[in-house]
């Protein structure tokens, strides 16, 4: 059986979990604790040197590390991940995207926020998490007052990349009253069958 070491309330380890629920694959999760340094631990840095979860074991000896990637090992052959190379390769570009211009923003706010209780310290920390993390939720509406999902059309696993975080993103200050079209878009991957809630 798949085993996942996470932590229930981190957007990147909630993203494994609903797609092995969308899946209907079993699975074991393990608990980390990441402001307890509970990654940081020889046992578990010997699974991953990054110490970082989430981390998919696969049998005893293999290891996979990277929500993206473990996203994308996951999906390999099911309808999340799709056939045609170029819509592939769309999928990855936006779960590029949220790696790059969406998570370190949009995640690390809510980080700041949820997990550290916003300590002074990181006030001009967080504010410049605004601005960024903004233009990236611009980008998706903008995409999605045209588009149910953001490739084909069709729910896949860049959209469960964008979920993760986008559906917390007030938990970061972030105001999504002003996107109408993501909060549609959140509301229909809400619906889809297999759905479960970050912390169900």
């Amino acid at each position: 059986m798949l085993r996942i070491y996470g932590d229930v309330y981190s957007g990147n380890c909630y993203k494994i979990k609903l797609l092995l629920k969308q899946l209907g694959r079993p699975y074991e999760w393990v608990h980390m604790d990441v402001v307890r340094k509970e990654t940081r631990t020889p046992e578990f840095l010997a699974r991953n040197p990054n110490g970082r979860i989430p981390l998919l074991e696969i049998d005893d000896h293999t290891y996979l590390a990277e929500s993206g990637a473990i996203l994308h090992y996951l999906a390999e052959g099911s309808a999340f991940l799709p056939a045609d190379h170029f819509a592939h390769a769309q999928v990855l570009q936006w779960m590029f995207f949220e790696q790059y211009s969406h998570e370190p923003y949009v995640a690390t706010a809510r980080y700041i926020i949820r997990y550290l209780g916003r300590p002074a310290q990181h006030a001009a920390a967080l504010q410049q998490k605004m601005a960024p993390g903004y233009e990236a939720l611009d980008v998706m509406e903008q995409h999605l007052q045209k588009h149910a999902f953001f490739v084909g059309d069709q729910y896949s696993i860049a959209d469960i990349a964008l979920y993760g975080y986008t559906h917390v993103a007030h938990e970061g200050d972030f105001d999504l009253s002003r996107y109408p079209a993501i909060r549609a878009w959140i509301d229909r991957v809400r619906d889809l069958p297999g759905y479960v809630e970050m912390d169900g």
